[in-house]
């Protein structure tokens, strides 16, 4: 059964692999428009299209500030009408640009994004069959109010959940917890779980960042808690590594910290202290580096355990992984949020 808009999409490109084209001296670039992709799937015919062209840069080169810009543009077509909107852009930051938009996005209608792993100069590329897809989701009432949707593979994936779990296989995003909400079935969109839907998070645009106090030459920060870009460093917990060394001094170049730890929830008993410590200056937050699964509470009691971080005065990340921790974090103390807040909104949102 195939589907036929019933209003229209409003589709922002933003560059990537989706829309790349060769170029004689070899390799491939952002070059091909948003008319251009459209054109490509004669089936997009039945589909009312609103393409504006946003940006055209690998997704590497994304920042929250464009993000934000690009999300403010969607929430206008929406309020002017729109039943959907698309985003396409490139796959090596899409986990973490869904969800920072899923936090941020108010409406009802569908917030879709998607983008391709083959490139179109590739046999089988995947772009074109990904951007028809994610368009019917985009119209279809069954997608309303689940926040930002990840669709690629004719699979629908919560933006809270989704990963890119492989380098290059065409079946790259996973949402290795949960699984997708549903599915594009000749045609026919079929959402098979409807998980809770959170408020959006207050969007801070970002300002320049004021300079940290301390000698010459030291790092343009933004102060704890004021209004604009702060840092937040993600560190991923190794085997004999010497984070113990180094991490003291992100106190006075970062306002936040996510630790990738080891199963659920484990670090090295010398570098539980230094967590610690940190922990009294900024928000500290403990996640799994395994990409699946949640960090404990209270099952381990070693120095390093879980028991033992979260006593010392980390926040539990529960089941968001690294990247999305950071972008929850960040975005929170965007806002102003204090360390109580941010504990609570990772307990919501974990």
């Amino acid at each position: 059964m195939s589907t036929v808009s019933t209003g229209t999409v409003t589709l922002f490109t933003l560059g990537g692999t989706i829309a790349m084209a060769g170029r004689p001296s070899g390799g491939v670039v952002p070059r091909l428009s948003g008319a251009e992709l459209a054109a490509a799937v004669p089936a997009l015919a039945g589909f009312a299209l609103d393409v504006r062209d946003a940006l055209a840069v690998p997704s590497a080169n994304l920042t929250f500030s464009q993000l934000y810009e690009v999300a403010e543009a969607a929430s206008r077509a929406v309020k002017a009408g729109a039943a959907g909107v698309v985003i396409t852009q490139g796959t090596d930051t899409l986990e973490e640009t869904a969800y920072l938009l899923d936090l941020i996005w108010p409406h009802e209608e569908p917030l879709v994004l998607t983008g391709a792993m083959r490139n179109p100069t590739l046999a089988g590329a995947d772009g074109p069959a990904n951007l028809l897809a994610a368009v019917r989701v985009a119209t279809a009432p069954e997608a309303r109010d689940l926040g930002a949707l990840l669709v690629l593979g004719d699979e629908i994936h919560a933006a809270r959940r989704v990963r890119k779990t492989h380098a290059t296989s065409t079946a790259a995003f996973a949402s290795p917890d949960t699984g997708p909400l549903g599915h594009v079935i000749e045609g026919r969109v079929r959402v098979l779980t409807r998980p809770p839907r959170l408020p959006a998070l207050p969007t801070v645009p970002d300002a320049p960042r004021a300079a940290q106090p301390g000698a010459a030459g030291a790092p343009q920060v933004a102060q704890p808690g004021a209004p604009g870009a702060p840092r937040v460093a993600l560190h991923t917990v190794t085997l004999d590594d010497d984070a113990a060394a180094f991490l003291p001094g992100l106190a006075r170049t970062h306002q936040g910290l996510v630790v990738a730890a080891c199963g659920v929830g484990h670090v090295a008993a010398e570098l539980a202290p230094v967590l610690g410590e940190l922990a009294i200056r900024m928000p500290v937050v403990l996640t799994s580096r395994t990409g699946a699964g949640s960090v404990l509470t209270s099952t381990y009691g070693a120095p390093g355990s879980e028991t033992d971080l979260l006593g010392r005065g980390l926040i539990n990340g529960g089941l968001l992984d690294p990247y999305k921790a950071r972008v929850l974090l960040r975005v929170l103390l965007s806002g102003g949020a204090d360390v109580q807040r941010i504990r609570e909104e990772f307990g919501r949102r974990g």
